[in-house]
């Protein structure tokens, strides 16, 4: 009797379309971040946003969200706040504009708190971001084993590219590979933030969109989600970068397949065949310093946007410097050593087998140029876990380790046990001798 009401649910379960087994994972995802995030404010003492424990509605609207709400209410400042030392003081400019507006949106037409709303924009936001991560997953690994050479790409339509992904599909059918990673994106231990009124969810959605839109090959897709990653998140630089290095792969590998003798040069042979990878290169460019050129517009001031971000570390910005400062700082004299070994370490995963045989070329020139921004641009510190959640691609290659359930498995309880370290280690609130503390 048991056994035929197992065999009628587990008929029933592989009998849902595709897209329903994504969002109930989604859902178990972020009910268990409301359960972590509910226990750890219950635990709150005195904070700058409270006297003592804290709801989840509050409790996820602390920290930067502060920040969004000021935006979403009150906007930008036209002219920059000034320090007693002239230097420019901590300020709405350091953080983009497409999350707070859109929540403000929610807000005016619903007459909801902050909190709620932004909330709100996150959770829907990171559902979508499910299914967008499960299309990546499933084309990635076919094209990382596959042939990338220049001219191979079949171009399809928006439309076509979900469809093809056979989401309405029996879930019997489902890629279970791509199910997993999906599933360890969603509850890797910085995903609470996917639920909080950050811009982290509104901004990987549209990076997924992306990185779909590339995989599957419609570079006008692609441009057209540019314009809303770049004003989401500063992640347009190291975006512009990645398109640059797959248009150069292609120019390169066009220009050495082209034998033809006659007509005009292979190298603007090449060029014109080409053309769109570096047109998207170029536009990417473009929008990548969309943010820095309206914040030097609106405040007159043409350093407004680096001024304020470096207003954090209270100094100016000092390219590879702050990441040695810090393993001084944490590791003493053999701290520069180790960062190196790290790096040394990070290329050498990215050449193994488990990674070229998951991520294709032109996802492994994301993670290379994310990599390379943070360490040149980024002051290391306690937000640096949360700033590592676009590096999402590599969950294919930490699942193909192996085909074992039970490995997969403890890849993702230690995962999901990691949002309560996180979550009660960096967004518990918890002064420091000096003052403040660690941000998420």
């Amino acid at each position: 009797m048991v056994a035929h009401a197992q065999s009628g649910v587990r008929r029933w379960a592989t009998n849902l379309p595709i897209w329903s087994w994504i969002l109930g994972i989604y859902g178990v995802s972020r009910l268990w971040g409301w359960i972590v995030f509910s226990l750890v404010g219950k635990q709150q003492q005195a904070s700058p946003w409270s006297d003592g424990p804290m709801g989840y509605l509050q409790y996820i609207g602390i920290w930067d969200s502060d920040w969004y709400r000021h935006i979403a209410e009150s906007g930008y400042p036209t002219t920059l706040p000034m320090g007693a030392g002239g230097t420019v003081d901590q300020n709405p400019w350091a953080f983009y504009p497409l999350f707070p507006y859109a929540a403000s949106g929610l807000m005016k037409a619903t007459g909801w708190s902050w909190a709620m709303a932004g909330g709100t924009v996150s959770l829907v936001c990171g559902a979508v971001t499910a299914i967008l991560l499960y299309g990546i997953f499933t084309s990635s690994r076919t094209l990382a084993l596959g042939s990338e050479k220049a001219g191979g790409e079949q171009f399809v339509s928006p439309r076509r590219i979900l469809h093809g992904l056979g989401l309405r599909q029996p879930a019997r059918g489902v890629d279970h590979f791509a199910l997993w990673c999906t599933a360890l994106v969603l509850f890797n231990p910085v995903a609470p933030i996917l639920q909080t009124p950050y811009a982290e969810s509104l901004n990987l959605m549209f990076l997924a969109g992306c990185a779909l839109a590339l995989v599957r090959g419609n570079l006008l897709l692609c441009a057209i989600l540019l314009v809303p990653t770049c004003l989401s998140r500063p992640v347009g630089v190291p975006l512009a970068a990645s398109l640059g290095l797959w248009w150069l792969t292609r120019f390169i590998l066009a220009y050495r397949a082209d034998t033809e003798t006659s007509g005009s040069p292979r190298i603007f042979r090449a060029l014109r065949e080409t053309a769109p990878f570096l047109g998207v290169g170029l536009l990417a460019c473009v929008f990548a310093f969309a943010w820095p050129a309206i914040a030097w517009a609106v405040t007159g001031r043409v350093d407004a946007y680096t001024a304020t971000e470096t207003a954090w570390r209270g100094e100016h910005l000092l390219p590879v410097q702050p990441w040695i400062q810090q393993s001084l700082t944490y590791f003493g004299d053999p701290g520069p050593v180790i960062l190196l070994a790290l790096v040394v370490g990070f290329v050498a995963l990215m050449h193994s087998r488990v990674v070229l045989t998951t991520i294709p070329l032109r996802l492994r020139f994301w993670c290379y140029a994310y990599v390379a921004y943070l360490l040149v641009f980024l002051f290391p510190q306690s937000s640096t876990f949360r700033l590592l959640l676009p590096m999402f691609p590599l969950a294919a290659p930490l699942m193909a380790v192996s085909d074992s359930k039970a490995y997969r498995t403890v890849i993702l309880l230690g995962a999901a046990i990691g949002q309560l370290i996180w979550v009660g280690w960096l967004w518990h609130w918890k002064e420091l001798p000096s003052g403040g503390d660690y941000p998420p």
